[in-house]
């Protein structure tokens, strides 16, 4: 190996750790959490596309996490804010850790896809291009990787909470 070599391994290992340790922090306060609200759930962690994942995962069937989720994510989204707030606090770095609970995220990943997709085939059939109704961050970013994958381009349009992807045409 040369220099240069075992240098990106050494930087790839410590952000591995790093991660991990992301991880382990945000799942010992989402513990805390839980165990205020007496909501029974395990938690998962992992490191995905170079950010931290942690998921809620029912033990008992679910419906006590919906409350964890709540309208369309919005509980969901408040809980990934606070939790990497409570790690941002411990490690003094910005996260980018991703929560999901009782697969909502994984569900609506799989939903946005296949609309970016269909966005994408329309805007290729038209000609013209396709605007799509408002979406969180969260979303618009699968979307625009579902459009990149189909072989073209997006764009997000607008000013929060009303930002929105436009599928441009080939």
């Amino acid at each position: 190996m040369t220099e240069g070599t075992t240098t990106a391994a050494a930087e790839g290992a410590d952000t591995l750790t790093r991660l991990e340790q992301e991880g382990e922090i945000a799942a010992d306060y989402l513990e805390g959490l839980l165990d205020i609200a007496d909501l029974d759930g395990d938690i998962d962690m992992d490191v995905e596309a170079d950010r931290a994942s942690v998921s809620i995962i029912s033990d008992s069937g679910g419906r006590d996490l919906q409350k964890l989720v709540g309208r369309d994510g919005e509980v969901l989204e408040a809980l990934q804010e606070l939790t990497r707030l409570a790690v941002h606090r411990e490690t003094g770095d910005r996260s980018r850790l991703m929560l999901d609970i009782d697969g909502f995220r994984a569900r609506k990943r799989t939903e946005l896809s296949e609309i970016g997709a269909k966005a994408a085939a329309e805007a290729r059939s038209s000609g013209n291009p396709v605007r799509l109704d408002p979406m969180t961050p969260f979303e618009r970013k699968v979307v625009h990787d579902a459009v990149k994958t189909a072989g073209l381009r997006s764009e997000s349009e607008g000013e929060e909470p009303q930002r929105f992807v436009v599928v441009l045409p080939a």
